[in-house]
């Protein structure tokens, strides 16, 4: 119809066509004009770049740019804190060595238990007093500049934001407690993100590797029994045995805790060399830390030498008389060697999380397996039951039918 009418037309028709068309294209040009090609170009920049980031890789890549930006932001705001319980209890050392003085010089020549009750006295109240500025005051006997080390802050940020929670150390500047509130609302789901896509990687992949090695480990039988279909064994057995050779395979849980038992020993030799614990600790630490419980008594980082701790020993050092140059060089190249210890540990907790969040996704197919598996075997002996008390209670043609077609 296109054709005949095209053909029909008058040379005026389609000129008319032809201006309209060249209206339209020039329409198409001006709303098509340069200055719209950068605006498509960012969006087109800002699509992939969200792309990326939803990815496995810029997931992993978010969370840890996030937790370095957050360990600089906790030290900037926390070193501003004054921290006034040393001059407390340097305050309160003081008065109990004078009060003792005093008990010494009027009671130690004259009446011994007299002096021996009055100075546990002073002693239990000065342990009282320096109990509550601990509790209250949050003394820890360092300044903030040595509290909130890289390192620690690093620890803490990936603690808020993986819901461990160690507790070991605190802000305690009103900016810092606010921040640590907004740092936690964006960095939990972010987490959260991570665990979940991790997870869905590296399960894939451990399952990839197990049923390669299964397939391996298996590949005589396999044949055998291919060879068997091939050779015509009976039909039921036959269709058994293609069932048998399609048949998923599964990874078992002992797998994964063999996994993860071996990823704990590695993090406690690890843990044990670098922070000077003894190997049960180092266990402990690392069990509690990927249980996600926290309890804050073992945090590494605390052990490692810190800026600060190296320029007041180099110093002391350049003080002396007489001192060695072979030591100040051990001393720097030991400070230069925290950086890759520290990096080793944070890819060390976040891949720990991740092969929970594997051995997470791996188990609960295996028990959605199992379930199936028990709900069809359920049935099966359900069907059994009811067929064998029908037999034996007398059964009508339709039973007797139903009972042949069972055992067919």
């Amino acid at each position: 119809m296109t054709n005949k009418f095209q053909r029909r037309c008058s040379p005026q028709t389609a000129a008319a066509a032809a201006a309209a068309n060249g209206l339209g294209g020039g329409a198409s040009n001006v709303s098509s004009t340069p200055s719209n090609q950068p605006r498509k170009r960012v969006k087109r920049c800002c699509r992939n770049f969200v792309t990326f980031m939803c990815t496995q890789v810029g997931v992993g890549a978010l969370i840890v740019i996030y937790a370095i930006c957050g360990a600089f932001a906790f030290q900037y705001i926390e070193k501003e804190f004054v921290d006034d319980t040393p001059n407390q209890v340097k305050l309160l050392r003081d008065d109990c060595s004078q009060l003792l003085w005093n008990i010494t010089e009027n009671l130690n020549l004259i009446d011994k238990p007299a002096w021996v009750n009055a100075t546990n006295d002073a002693l239990r109240i000065y342990q009282i007093q320096i109990a509550s500025i601990i509790k209250d005051g949050g003394y820890v006997g360092r300044t903030p500049k040595e509290i909130w080390s890289f390192p620690a802050a690093l620890m803490f940020c990936l603690s808020v934001i993986t819901m461990i929670g160690y507790g070991n150390m605190v802000p305690r500047t009103p900016w810092g407690k606010g921040f640590t509130v907004i740092y936690a609302t964006f960095g939990i789901p972010l987490y959260i993100l991570y665990f979940l896509n991790m997870g869905r990687v590296l399960a894939r992949s451990f399952k990839f590797v197990y049923r390669s090695m299964h397939d391996c480990t298996q590949e005589g039988n396999y044949d055998r029994r291919l060879e068997a279909l091939e050779n015509g064994v009976g039909g039921g057995g036959g269709s058994l045995g293609a069932l048998t050779l399609r048949k998923k395979i599964i990874v078992p849980s002992t797998a994964c805790l063999w996994v993860i038992m071996f990823y704990i020993l590695t993090g406690t030799i690890m843990f044990a060399n670098w922070e000077k614990w003894s190997f049960l600790n180092s266990f402990y630490f690392c069990m509690t830390s990927l249980c996600k419980i926290g309890f804050g008594d073992f945090v590494p980082g605390a052990s490692l030498t810190t800026a600060a701790e190296v320029t007041a020993a180099t110093e002391k050092l350049r003080e002396e008389i007489k001192f060695d140059a072979k030591e100040l060089a051990e001393l720097h190249s030991l400070a230069a060697d925290q950086h890759s210890k520290l990096a080793i540990n944070f890819i060390y907790m976040l891949l720990g999380m991740g092969l929970v969040a594997m051995c997470r996704n791996l188990m609960r197919e295996e028990v959605r397996v199992k379930l199936k598996e028990m709900k069809e075997d359920a049935k099966l002996c359900m069907d059994d039951t009811r067929l064998r008390f029908v037999g034996c209670c007398g059964a009508g043609p339709q039973d007797r039918y139903d009972k042949r077609r069972y055992y067919e």
